[in-house]
This record gives structure tokens, sequence and C-alpha cells, in this order.
């Protein structure tokens, strides 16, 4: 992922909403999100040219979500793929915060990364770049972009106060509106090139960067994911995918019965 918004236990019904999008070069080769056929109970994208996946969830209620952390010049091709550390808690036993405890101590084998996992226990942030490298994260909204959790970048301040506005707004009787919270990430717009960040990349690249939907030939947003768990365990898996200049080209729709550890197709359940 490259812009993720979590809102944890803001609505008292609506207990985890994550909404995600995922920028990369077009031509990278991606399976949408599906369940695994080689593991029981994942459902996910999946990374084609490295393995693992950027965001997914499980019937046992388990979820993971990455971010690579921006930072030019410092890349290793040789580092093991950061799309197995979701992989490896998805498809694992142990709790969120022992899974990233025992990442801590060989974290800098990877590139730059952000990570989000969680279950029924909580939500905790592991990073193997930022000043706290492991932490519960706290019930509100919050936000990652390719640096640390909450650092105030446009696009990132931009969303995360979007959403909170429309999770207020909802209120704690309602249902939050997924077609909203698609729209809050289909934001084209860049902030001006003071207000934007400089990590080393040049100013054509930060203000194409710099928006939270990025529409581009070569590289933009390949997919936007919407999570919803609902209070009683469902949990609604819902996938834009787009092509070169933001296409629309797919989608899928899952159900994730947490209590029966089943998944079905479409939203049917929810009356969203």
């Amino acid at each position: 992922m490259c812009l993720a918004i979590i809102a944890s236990n803001v609505l008292t019904h609506w207990p985890l909403i994550v909404v995600a999008n995922r920028d990369e070069l077009h031509s990278r080769p991606t399976l949408a999100a599906s369940p695994w056929p080689d593991v029981e109970g994942v459902l996910g994208g999946r990374d084609l040219s490295a393995g693992g996946t950027w965001l997914g969830f499980t019937t046992r209620g388990r979820f993971a979500l990455l971010t690579n952390y921006r930072e030019p010049g410092q890349h290793d091709l040789q580092a093991p793929s950061r799309g197995h550390l979701t992989d490896g808690f998805l498809r694992g036993e142990q709790t969120p915060q022992s899974y990233a405890v025992d990442l801590v101590r060989h974290a800098q084998d990877y590139n730059g990364f952000n990570l989000m996992i969680g279950d029924s226990s909580g939500l905790w942030y592991c990073s193997n770049r930022s000043g706290t490298s492991v932490q519960q994260v706290r019930d509100g909204v919050v936000g990652i972009s390719n640096a640390s959790l909450n650092t105030p970048w446009p696009k990132l301040t931009r969303t995360q106060q979007a959403i909170s506005n429309h999770l207020a707004q909802v209120g704690q009787s309602q249902t939050p509106s997924a077609e909203r919270l698609f729209e809050v990430m289909q934001d084209t717009r860049s902030a001006s090139l003071d207000e934007l960040p400089d990590t080393g990349i040049g100013p054509e690249r930060e203000r194409l960067l710099g928006s939270p939907f990025i529409k581009n030939e070569r590289y933009g947003t390949r997919c936007t994911t919407l999570i919803m768990q609902r209070l009683d365990g469902m949990v609604l898996f819902h996938e834009k995918r787009y092509g070169a200049n933001g296409m629309e080209n797919g989608e899928s729709i899952w159900t994730i019965d947490t209590k029966i550890q089943q998944f079905s197709s479409g939203s049917e359940r929810f009356n969203l």
C-alpha cells in the first residue's frame, strides 16, 4: 500500500474500518483479491513478482497491511520481499504484539517498511524506520503513507480528516457510506510544492505522488480496498482495481464471517 487510513473503535457497530490505496507500476503482475488456494482462510491480493501481499484479512479475524518507506537510493535489491511480512502474520498463530516484537530482531534485513497487524486483541504498528519500532495503535483514526505512522503529508492529512468527518457525520447509529469512503481515496489533487515533503525524488515526482489517487500511464494507483468489520464479526472486503491513467478494470467483493470462519462472494449480508 501507499496510503491507508484505519479507524479503530470509532464507531461502536463498526470497530474496524480500513480504506487504502496501492500504488505500483502498472506492469507489475498481480492477482486480484480472493481467497488463497494454498492456505485456508486467507483473503487478499497477491504480488506475483516478489511474493506476499500488501493487504489481507482472514476468517479468524487477522488483519495485515504493509506500506513501503520512501528512501530513494537506499533500496537493497538483495533484501527479502517485504510482502512476506504480511503473509507471515496472516498465515500464522502469533498474537500481533508477539509477531511485531519478534520481527524487530531481524527487521533491518528488509528495505524500509511500515506494518500494521491486528486481530480481536487490537492493532499493532511495526516499522524498521520509525523511532518507535513497535507500538500498540490507540483507538481513533490513524494514517500511514510512505513515512512513519501519522506523518502529516498533505495527502494523508486530507484523507484522514475527510474520513474522520464522514464517520462523525454518520454517528453511532448509522452505517458508513462505502461510496463516500471510496470517493475520499479517489482524490487526484496534489498539494502545492511548498506543502509537499522533500523526500529526495525531485519536485515533479513529489507532485505526482502527492495526490491520494495517482493517475499515470506507467505508475499509479492499482487498487483501492475497503475493509469494514461489523461488531457481529462480519467483514466486508471490497477491492476496486485500476489500469493505466486510473481506468477502472475490475472489482472484487467478499464477505468474511469470522464467527463460522467462512468466505462468501458479494455483500448482500450487509445491505450497504
